[in-house]
């Protein structure tokens, strides 16, 4: 997740020290994606499990 949204919201040649409000804006929501999928899989995982345990019920 790092390396992914580094690569797509900063650009590799750095012109200041601190990021930009775009590159900020950017880091945020491609973290948020992220994140979001995460939870998403979560879920799902819990719920196949559960599945899993009734079928061996």
């Amino acid at each position: 997740m790092t390396q992914a949204c580094h690569r797509k919201c900063v650009p590799p040649h750095y012109k200041e020290a601190e990021l930009s409000k775009g590159e900020s804006v950017c880091l945020d929501r491609c973290v948020a994606k992220y994140l979001e999928v995460h939870e998403r899989m979560g879920k799902k995982l819990t719920e196949l499990s559960m599945q899993d345990e009734e079928l061996l019920k």
